[in-house]
């Protein structure tokens, strides 16, 4: 029987968690939300991988892209085998997040006890299927906007306690981060207009609380948004508009403000969506319904070296 090693967090490579926090993800986060996963995938042993193969054989098992795309997520595939196998193992990766990639590319290589590799198989994959899908879809959103000024920008459409590891894969497709969390940063959307008794009364009782905090109001007609470029709103949603009317929107603001579009936007309206010279369009679907990136774990046949 192999039993997984179940890393401590101080054990964990030094330069991984550097590298982690580099991106932008917490380190002590990461390694929470692996041990989280391992103990849901594993509450005891993995009994198939125990039963069948010896815990002294060792082999080299490949990540392999079977798709075209963008790669993320893969440092955190890295933790997931770390935890699991311990650090009496090599893990060689060949490209890095953010990466575009083509069907048959070698993305990382891990050589191990073939029995632990089986058992870290799965959750190491689905971070990196995952994260790969936002990238992927990222980067597809901004190819569809190359040679306007309009960016792409997520949402907090997340999964629960994948947030800041989605909004991660978003950067490594191209895409802008909106606001983490209800906290840093206030959006006023229709029904705290409504209960605030319109935009403006709205928008004057977030900055009388909180004034060093940034604010975007979202409004459904010109006239709202007139109302809120007098006040000095510097940051407007445009919610459910057609697109001549968010080209008069922006024909009105001249720059005042900065301008998001969102509100069930398809993929088939970018272009021209971006072309009204919006400053931003809100994609919720890069992470609340993307489609994962297919990759694959392969075990490497004894004596055929990488390809």
């Amino acid at each position: 029987m192999t039993s997984a090693v179940r890393l401590p967090y101080a054990d964990i490579p030094a330069g991984l968690a550097t590298e982690l926090a580099h991106s932008g993800l917490d380190p002590d986060e990461v390694y929470d939300a692996v041990v989280f996963a391992i103990a849901e995938d594993l509450p005891g042993e993995d009994v198939t991988s125990s039963a069948t193969i010896p815990p002294n054989q060792v082999e080299v098992a490949d990540f392999v892209a079977r798709a075209d795309g963008v790669v993320a997520g893969l440092a955190i595939a890295e933790m997931v085998f770390r935890y699991v196998l311990g650090n009496d193992i090599t893990v060689e990766r060949t490209v890095a997040d953010g990466t575009p990639v083509k069907r048959g590319d070698l993305l990382l290589s891990v050589t191990g006890p073939t029995a632990l590799l089986l058992t870290a198989e799965r959750t190491a994959l689905n971070y990196a299927s995952h994260l790969s899908g936002v990238a992927t879809a990222t980067a597809t959103w901004v190819h569809a906007l190359e040679g306007t000024k309009a960016r792409v920008l997520d949402t907090r459409k997340t999964i629960p306690h994948f947030r800041h590891m989605e909004k991660y894969a978003v950067r490594c497709g191209g895409g802008v981060n909106h606001r983490f969390s209800l906290s840093d940063m206030a959006l006023v959307k229709d029904n705290h207009v409504i209960a605030a008794g319109g935009v403006v009364p709205a928008y004057n009782a977030v900055k009388a609380m909180y004034p060093d905090l940034p604010v975007e109001v979202e409004v459904t007609t010109l006239a709202q948004l007139r109302e809120l470029l007098d006040v000095g709103c510097d940051r407007i949603l445009l919610d459910n508009m057609d697109s001549p009317t968010m080209a008069e929107a922006v024909q009105i603001t001249q720059g005042r403000a900065l301008l998001e579009a969102s509100g069930g936007l398809t993929f088939d309206r970018a272009r021209e969506v971006a072309e009204t010279g919006v400053d931003f369009i809100s994609v919720g679907a890069l992470t609340h319904s993307v489609k994962v990136f297919d990759i694959g774990m392969d075990l490497r046949p004894p004596g055929q070296a990488a390809e």
